[in-house]
């Protein structure tokens, strides 16, 4: 791959880069976005490596925020109060599989060969348009190949994070992984057992947002071990190559395509520390996930009531498995749409209509809003104040 003569670099790094250079530091433009701009897809958020430690950053620029400061990366903030990271030149001297410890003091080129891949291992100088690529990145992006930087056993036992990554990079790209980075990550999958849930998570939801295939991605972590270390529930090959070949050209939703993934999602969205919204969802759908039984408008809005905003998210995912709309779906909508009462808060009356006709609150008040409900799902056009207390005045 023949690069590019300049790339087009946001104004508000240039002048960070230029803020640096005038103090005698070096000052490179690194990461996703260099491996992105050279795919063809420009990135605004541009990182930058400097010779400079974080101590000299943070004197040179006015406003920054200790993003990362110990591990060597300061927020610079622009006018707009954006920030940018800059990163120190940095060598890892000890790592255990998650965190490293390092030593600023390093090159360019040193810095470059702690990264993960060679596609993310090209640097690029926005003043003087050089281009620093000493492990092939750059080929590797031409030939479509994931490749580790060096010794891949080396890389992954640094941070087994990077096993992840890759995967996730192979399926958003479409590229192999070459052979010896592959065995690599079989061969260490075991260590992702000791990640962070919060780190694995990212890792997985990435991959669903950004995946070209998820019949790949998912194919990937389970022949990789990722999935035995995290996600056992992830349903076979076969049960889901055919539903998520539909679901590749819908929107991406993590936790939708996780329940559509995964036996047990919010067991999973659980063990993967996502939000507890999120796993709250995931429960409301596995509750409802059943289906109202029928087309039937009646047997349909009394699984509505019960299965409340899950309902969109369980004819989401009877479409992609099933591969055709539920029968039930349009009428689902159509009730939903028409505005019918699904709720005791839907109700024409409430407590004080009620206690005016004699019933008592407290568990009588809650079992008499569930027998008008019940009747007024059954027959909507009952839902009016006369009708609701003359009903109200039988049942007392």
């Amino acid at each position: 791959m023949t690069p590019p003569a300049t790339l087009d670099i946001p104004e508000p790094v240039l002048a960070i880069a230029r803020t640096l250079d005038a103090a005698g530091h070096e000052a490179w433009c690194v990461g996703g976005a260099i491996r992105d701009a050279l795919l063809g897809d420009r990135q605004s958020d541009v990182d930058l490596a400097t010779s400079a430690t974080p101590d000299e950053v943070q004197r040179l620029f006015r406003h920054t925020v200790p993003v990362g400061v110990r591990f060597g990366t300061v927020g610079v903030l622009d006018r707009d109060r954006r920030l940018h990271e800059v990163t120190t030149f940095r060598q890892d001297v000890e790592t255990d599989g998650r965190h490293a410890v390092v030593r600023y003091g390093a090159s360019l080129d040193e810095d470059l060969a702690r990264r993960d891949f060679t596609i993310n291992a090209i640097a690029y100088h926005p003043l003087r348009h050089e281009w620093r690529d000493p492990f092939g990145g750059r080929a590797d992006l031409e030939a479509g190949v994931v490749r580790a930087v060096g010794d891949p056993a080396a890389r992954f036992r640094e941070d087994y994070l990077r096993i992840l990554r890759g995967l996730r990079f192979a399926a958003r790209f479409g590229f192999a992984i070459e052979p010896a980075t592959w065995a690599a990550m079989v061969a260490a999958a075991p260590g992702l057992a000791h990640l962070s849930a919060e780190r694995v998570r990212d890792e997985w939801m990435k991959g669903l947002v950004s995946a070209r295939s998820l019949a790949r991605f998912t194919a990937l972590w389970r022949d990789a071990g990722a999935a035995r270390a995290w996600l056992p529930e992830l349903r076979p090959a076969a049960a889901l190559e055919a539903a998520l070949g539909r679901a590749d050209a819908e929107p991406r939703d993590p936790v939708l395509l996780t329940l559509l993934a995964c036996e047990q999602a919010a067991a999973v969205l659980r063990r993967l520390r996502a939000s507890n919204a999120e796993v709250a969802r995931a429960e409301a759908v596995e509750r409802a996930a059943a289906g109202p039984g029928s087309a039937d408008e009646v047997a349909v809005r009394r699984w509505l009531a019960s299965a409340g905003d899950a309902w969109r998210d369980v004819r989401w995912l009877a479409a992609m498995r099933d591969g055709v709309e539920p029968a039930w779906g349009p009428v689902a909508a159509r009730i939903v749409e028409r505005g019918d009462p699904l709720t005791r808060g839907a109700l024409a009356v409430g407590g004080a209509d009620l206690r005016a006709v004699g019933v008592a609150p407290g568990p009588a008040m809650g079992r008499t809003l569930d027998a008008l409900l019940d009747r007024v799902l059954e027959r909507p056009e009952l839902n009016t104040r006369d009708a609701l207390l003359a009903l109200a005045r039988e049942l007392a």
